[in-house]
């Protein structure tokens, strides 16, 4: 699991998780960009935010062919299966929706929505955390994080507002799930833009500003007495009915570019391997071109 955290003060960090069963990473672990240590982390480059602003890559060219080159020299260590496994899993892969997490603090619904997500094809998920500190239970999330990329905002005392700021420099519509306001329903919510779905704690839900500040607003239909749905089955819900629309449509470019789908091979075959570091040290003896 990998994990960009944002910082004030223009410093970049990348927190990598280990094999255990703690999501969070002991600070010594916090990566320099040397290029053996990045190599770790490649997977955030076209993600890492610096100061507010995406960091623009200043050897593009050379990143590609180094990429490149290196996941032809993994591919040969990877099975034939599970090669094909991941083009199947990529053709239904989106970043057309994305979600976000606002101080969810239970680590079973945490862990579900993480799953969900992962089996439902979205890859990035946003993770705020206020006045919470985020936890997974490894026996629930079943390793789906393994494939996904986490965002966190933990820096302010409260980071909503930074985080709905960033998804609107990427082009997201926000859009909160509110149980009490009648915008859209999981059939009717636009999709013509790339969305970010919001979602809160199960007594309190979503933060005033959450609420106020998203451009949309969407709930699923309830019949019951029950006031609302549990937030795992809640993202569950919607990102079925939703993603399932975006399968079937044939005007929306929810697919993953080709660039970002050779990103997320070259991620997931290294993770894929064991002793990846022993891959990279041999790499970099074939390669030497590449060091710094």
């Amino acid at each position: 699991m990998t994990m960009t955290r944002f910082t004030q003060g223009g410093v970049v960090r990348v927190w990598v998780s280990g094999q255990g069963k703690k999501s969070r990473v002991p600070r010594q672990m916090i990566l320099k960009f040397s290029f053996e240590q990045f190599l770790n982390t490649i997977c955030m480059k076209k993600s890492i935010v610096y100061d507010g602003r995406e960091l623009q890559d200043i050897e593009l060219q050379q990143d590609a062919a180094r990429d490149a080159a290196m996941l032809e020299f993994l591919t040969q260590f990877i099975t034939d299966e599970r090669r094909q496994r991941f083009e199947e899993i990529l053709d239904f892969r989106t970043r057309h929706i994305t979600v976000v997490l606002e101080d969810i603090f239970q680590p079973h619904n945490a862990s579900a929505v993480l799953r969900s997500c992962e089996l439902r094809g979205i890859q990035d998920v946003h993770i705020v955390e206020n006045m919470n500190h985020y936890d997974v239970n490894p026996e629930v999330v079943m390793g789906s994080t393994k494939w996904l990329n986490l965002y966190h905002y933990e820096e302010k005392e409260f980071n909503t507002s930074v985080a709905y700021e960033r998804l609107h420099e990427r082009g997201y519509k926000i859009v909160a799930t509110c149980p009490h306001r009648d915008d859209f329903t999981p059939e009717t919510l636009p999709l013509d833009q790339p969305i970010a779905l919001v979602f809160g704690t199960e007594k309190l839900g979503l933060s005033d500003y959450a609420v106020e500040h998203a451009d949309m607003h969407v709930r699923i239909p309830m019949y019951g007495f029950t006031e609302s749905y549990n937030i795992s089955v809640s993202a569950a819900l919607l990102l079925y009915s939703l993603t399932n629309r975006l399968h079937a449509s044939t005007d929306i470019d929810w697919h993953l570019t080709e660039e970002e789908r050779n990103a997320l091979r070259l991620v997931w075959t290294r993770r894929s391997l064991n002793r990846i570091r022993q891959y990279d040290r041999k790499f970099l003896e074939l390669h030497p071109e590449f060091k710094q």
